[in-house]
């Protein structure tokens, strides 16, 4: 691989926002058919220096020169870049919710027919989309709506939308982010298989382990500016030596250290929740899930993609989602159903959900207003909100969780990926919560922004908070919480001390309760 040519080079690339230098004489050389993986922590300029590559930032708005397959090329927009066979894959979803996976695949690059006015041919365009999907390992109708699928598997619509098109080097940006680890493992296979056939990838993750696993080469990027690149042909760069390029010193500890001090008190207790899908109300999503949460105690629910996770925490937090929803929940020592998100929120429940951008934070408003939203009233008089408060307040916030910006009056858009997840927790440690759901709470943010968040967990549950944690990174969930309950298709299938917890015996459970058939709600 090191005797390859260079496909890619970017030559002494610096970007400016105004002032601020995001990037800095940055260079990067990518062989003709690797996978060269760009790490660093969030804010460190690498989606920015993609962005610069596809024509998101035209030439002219940068100083440097990109050499691609021999030639300098001028991009000044998407369309330049992609009619080169450059494809990005954003870590934000840029799918249509109201059209259909097929249509979502095929926007901007229709099947047509023959001879035809621009009439879509639309046998062809579902066959071929039925295709793709079984290469990305999507199985779904072609004709589902976008709304009506789960993150993840609208990432996998994404990765198949950019395989449709004339690929030569793909550039994915947190492909896995919304994935699990099974789900994961099959992308980095495909990618390989790519790789083998002669495709060049550049791949920006923060899951460091498959990076070591997949990556040729790895660039490190830290503060706008090439630290070094590392050569892992023989896939022998290890996690901590990463570490150690990203942030400018050894991480000892991935999670830090908590004394248990686990109560007696349960603070949630919920027994046979059952949830129908919305739009299929014969099919139970959740079916009799009972579990509980302690005070003091650090809960872990770990799954596949699917196994209904996300769906009985939301439909929890006041029935936000499904139809048919019943058990019986005891909160803090009484019978209680949160009918209504507000109603779960008055009673002590928070959800910190997986979606941040789309469900947790208003992108084009401050960060002091998404910090305080979740609690409105504690910074009003007679319904009118005190903007003082409202700032000393938001202020305190960004002080205890590290959130770095200019100023809490900043659009909370504007911020880096783990800065927003920051907020977003913020938004929901203000409502004071006795049980906290954090629904993959370290998604797509780097080790650095990860160890911080763990942190502020340990708090939590220190001051006597009960915490949910859902995760599809099995380590995470195994360095952080104290009791693990494992689902799969809608069902508990297994609860351990975390003594007891390997990812070996979590698989082990998933795979021995896997294709059991459901109970309807009709059938009970």
């Amino acid at each position: 691989m090191s005797n390859t040519a260079a496909l890619l080079e970017m030559k002494n690339i610096t970007k400016r926002f105004g002032k601020v230098t995001a990037l800095s004489n940055v260079n990067l050389e990518v062989k003709q058919g690797e996978v060269h993986a760009l790490v660093g922590e969030n804010g460190a300029g690498k989606s920015t220096l993609m962005n610069v590559l596809s024509g998101i930032y035209p030439h002219g708005s940068y100083e440097g020169d990109i050499v691609f397959d021999g030639e300098i090329c001028h991009f000044k927009n998407i369309k330049d870049s992609e009619e080169k066979g450059i494809v990005i894959i954003h870590q934000e979803l840029a799918l249509v919710p109201y059209l259909s996976i097929a249509e979502n695949m095929f926007l901007g690059n229709e099947r047509t027919l023959k001879n035809s006015n621009n009439i879509m041919d639309w046998p062809r365009t579902y066959q071929r989309a039925r295709e793709l999907m079984d290469l990305v390992g999507l199985d779904e109708d072609p004709r589902t709506l976008i709304k009506d699928i789960g993150v993840g598997k609208q990432q996998l619509v994404e990765i198949a939308k950019a395989i449709s098109k004339n690929v030569r080097l793909m550039i994915l940006d947190e492909p896995t982010a919304s994935l699990n680890e099974n789900d994961s493992q099959k992308l980095l296979e495909l990618i390989d298989r790519f790789r083998k056939e002669g495709m060049t990838s550049i791949i920006i993750s923060h899951k460091l382990n498959e990076i070591s696993y997949i990556a040729n080469s790895i660039t490190v990027i830290r503060d706008g500016s090439t630290i070094e690149t590392l050569d892992n042909n023989n896939h022998n760069v290890s996690e901590d030596r990463i570490i150690s390029g990203m942030v400018g010193r050894a991480l000892t500890d991935r999670y830090p250290k908590r004394q248990s001090k686990i109560s007696d008190e349960i603070l949630l207790d919920v027994k046979d929740w059952c949830v129908s899908h919305p739009l299929n109300p014969s099919r139970l999503v959740n079916d009799h899930v009972s579990l509980n949460i302690h005070r003091g105690e650090v809960v872990g629910l770990a799954g596949l993609m699917g196994a209904g996770r996300t769906e009985f925490a939301k439909s929890l937090f006041g029935k936000s989602y499904g139809v048919n929803i019943h058990g019986d929940v005891t909160f803090k020592g009484k019978k209680c159903q949160f009918n209504t998100v507000q109603q779960a929120i008055d009673e002590g429940l928070a959800y910190v959900t997986e979606d941040r951008k789309g469900d947790g934070l208003v992108l084009m408003n401050p960060i002091a207003k998404n910090m305080t939203l979740a609690n409105l009233e504690k910074i009003s008089s007679r319904s009118v909100i005190d903007k003082d408060k409202e700032m000393v307040i938001a202020n305190g916030l960004k002080v205890d969780l590290n959130v770095k910006c200019a100023s809490v009056s900043q659009d909370v858009g504007n911020l880096s990926g783990g800065n927003q997840q920051k907020v977003l927790l913020a938004k929901w440690m203000f409502a004071e919560p006795d049980v906290l759901i954090l629904d993959e709470p370290t998604r797509g943010i780097d080790v650095g922004a990860k160890y911080e968040i763990y942190c502020l967990i340990n708090k939590l549950v220190e001051q006597g908070k009960g915490v949910l944690v859902i995760s599809s990174e099995l380590p995470e969930v195994l360095g952080l919480c104290d009791r693990i309950y494992v689902m799969n298709e809608g069902r508990i299938v297994a609860e351990m001390p975390r003594k007891d917890a390997s990812q070996e015996v979590i698989m082990s459970a998933i795979l021995r309760n896997s294709g059991k058939k459901k109970t309807t709600n009709s059938e009970e």
